[in-house]
């Protein structure tokens, strides 16, 4: 697509129904617990992006069979039992966080040695608390450089079981990922989560992929998970579209007073993003929910003073959005953002400065002053969600340009092609 993308203003609401892909989040956790299960299991609806491509490959290598077939959005896995087939292993997750975290409990229920690695910012992205609640369950993980941070070495001989801590004030897939490995454990397994619990829809999405597989947690007090050994039954599981990626649409609404409906989410969805509708209609839009979609419809925008730990992944749409509103909008309780693919608080106040906004930085969010933004190119940080969301900009202010616009394959490879079909009957 060449070095940039130029977003093209529309003269008109946008107005449209799409199916975003898959969810990343339910793809790889389905792919984790459908990998231990006994039996093959069917997955429909997955998305195939960079994220779900490293899980699969790392699968493969761990002796886990996923045929996939891309044009259906199928894949069938067939599961280990519990155990991991190879006894040596060399992993490369780019910079996909669950994939690396998820795939580091898994290792510590094989025997053998595992090495788990990725990109550059990979390697600035924390693990070592991840690393500790497993050596307290009776395995053998360190990080290679010391540093709490990737590459991470797993020697596996199983997970004993017992009773571990994890903080969950930095990332909830910590928590995700002792929670889907637990239960092949061999004996009982009790998680006491330390510090605030960021993005607790994560994890109640980790627990609701779980039970379609046939596992239980109990939960006998607050932060605190316990879980007995059990078998992963394979299954048929049918994946959402992607909430996350759905905001970006909702927001292309809010942003132009358009009307957007977003086929094959509801308010039972797994998925806590869909709350991002909420936000939303705090700042003045009107939303319908049907059985099997939402619709999302524009008005005059006004700031609000919101928290946003539960849905932080959607913070950067609003941000965006902020940015139309008639008055400042504040983003709070999102300080784990900076341990993202990029530091996303800092990332987007940068890029918002450069469109001209008044943006004030705090350590756990942002305060934005709604204004006239010129044209900019903006800077991506290799971060999927910095390209998505700073698109929306580009629907109402000419020349705003998308540097490396690629990076959206992450998560959405035909983001741009979606974009421009959504937003085809408004131009």
């Amino acid at each position: 697509m060449g070095n940039a993308y130029e977003v093209k203003p529309v003269s008109k609401p946008v107005r449209g129904s799409i199916r975003p892909p898959g969810s990343k989040s339910l793809t790889n956790r389905a792919l984790i617990t459908a990998a231990l299960a006994s039996g093959t299991s069917r997955l429909t609806g997955v998305l195939d992006s960079e994220d779900t491509r490293v899980m699969v490959e790392s699968l493969g290598r761990l002796g886990v069979a996923v045929d996939h077939d891309a044009q259906s959005c199928t894949m069938r896995v067939t599961g280990c039992a519990g155990k991991p087939a190879a006894s040596a292993a060399e992993l490369w997750l780019e910079n996909s966080g669950t994939s690396i975290r998820f795939l580091t409990a898994l290792c510590a229920l094989g025997d053998g040695r595992f090495r788990l690695d990725g990109s550059e910012r990979m390697r600035e992205r924390p693990i070592g608390d991840l690393v500790d609640a497993l050596n307290a369950l009776g395995a053998e993980v360190r990080c290679e450089s010391n540093s709490d941070c990737p590459p991470v070495i797993v020697e596996g001989s199983g997970l004993s079981g017992g009773k571990t801590t994890v903080d969950g004030s930095l990332s909830s897939q910590f928590l995700s990922g002792l929670l889907m490995a637990s239960p092949c454990a061999r004996q009982p397994v009790d998680i006491h989560v330390s510090g605030q619990l960021v993005s607790q829809p994560y994890v109640d999405m980790t627990m609701g992929v779980m039970a379609q597989f046939g596992v239980t947690v109990g939960c006998p007090e607050p932060k605190l998970f316990r879980i007995p050994p059990q078998q992963y039954r394979s299954a048929d599981y049918d994946i959402e579209p992607d909430a996350s990626a759905a905001s970006y649409f909702f927001a292309a609404a809010a942003v132009t007073g358009g009307e957007v409906t977003v086929q094959g989410l509801s308010t039972e969805a797994l998925q806590g993003d869909v709350g991002f509708v909420d936000a939303l209609v705090q700042m003045g839009c009107q939303v319908d929910y049907g059985d099997d979609s939402i619709t999302l419809r524009g008005s005059e925008l006004s700031g609000i003073d919101i928290d946003m730990n539960a849905i932080s992944d959607t913070a950067q749409t609003l941000a965006v959005v902020a940015v139309f509103a008639s008055g400042p909008t504040r983003i709070r309780n999102v300080a784990h953002n900076r341990h993202k693919e990029t530091d996303r608080i800092t990332a987007v106040v940068t890029e918002l400065r450069r469109l001209g906004i008044e943006v004030e930085e705090h350590e756990d969010g942002m305060t934005i002053q709604p204004g006239e933004p010129r044209s900019a190119i903006i800077e991506t940080y290799n971060d999927h969600r910095m390209a998505m969301s700073f698109a929306l900009a580009g629907l109402r202010v000419p020349g705003v340009q998308i540097a490396d616009p690629a990076c959206t394959g992450k998560t959405y490879p035909g983001f741009w092609t979606d974009l421009e079909m959504i937003c085809g009957g408004a131009a």
